[in-house]
């Protein structure tokens, strides 16, 4: 990730750097920032709107923190376990007739009421949806 010097200079805000890292401003503070703070900073109401609309954005891609991050607790086993695994991939039958048919709005109700049906019914049956493909559901049994 750059640093808030270069996020600015990105933006067109470049001359504002040196407030910024006077002010201890640094990315991950960026979103908390509101109109009245940036204006106590000198920023003019056009850079305002600018920076405000950038920070968004920023929030936008910055990807949560994820669990994957955190010290396991259970312990790692080095032994294999054998498993009778089933895996079914099940789709909306007729769906490119649908989808010449419907507008995509509607086509995309249509895919989301079928994907929480076959939720439903795979969790039913303790079964894990792994994935969600156009208008397909990989599911695991087992």
């Amino acid at each position: 990730m750059p640093d808030i010097g270069d996020w600015l200079a990105s933006i067109r805000l470049e001359r504002y750097r040196q407030t910024f890292l006077k002010n201890g401003i640094d990315l991950d503070v960026v979103d908390d920032l509101t109109d009245a703070d940036l204006n106590e900073l000198g920023l003019s109401l056009g850079d305002r709107k600018r920076f405000l609309r950038a920070a968004a954005t920023l929030a936008q891609q910055s990807p949560p923190p994820t669990a994957a991050l955190r010290p396991s607790v259970s312990p790692i086993h080095s032994e294999a376990e054998r498993r009778q695994l089933t895996v079914m991939f099940c789709d909306l039958v007729g769906s490119t007739a649908l989808s010449a048919r419907l507008d995509p709005e509607d086509l995309r109700q249509s895919i989301v009421a079928y994907r929480a049906c076959a939720t439903e019914i795979v969790g039913r049956y303790d079964g894990f949806v792994a994935k969600y493909m156009g208008d397909g559901v990989l599911v695991y049994f087992g």
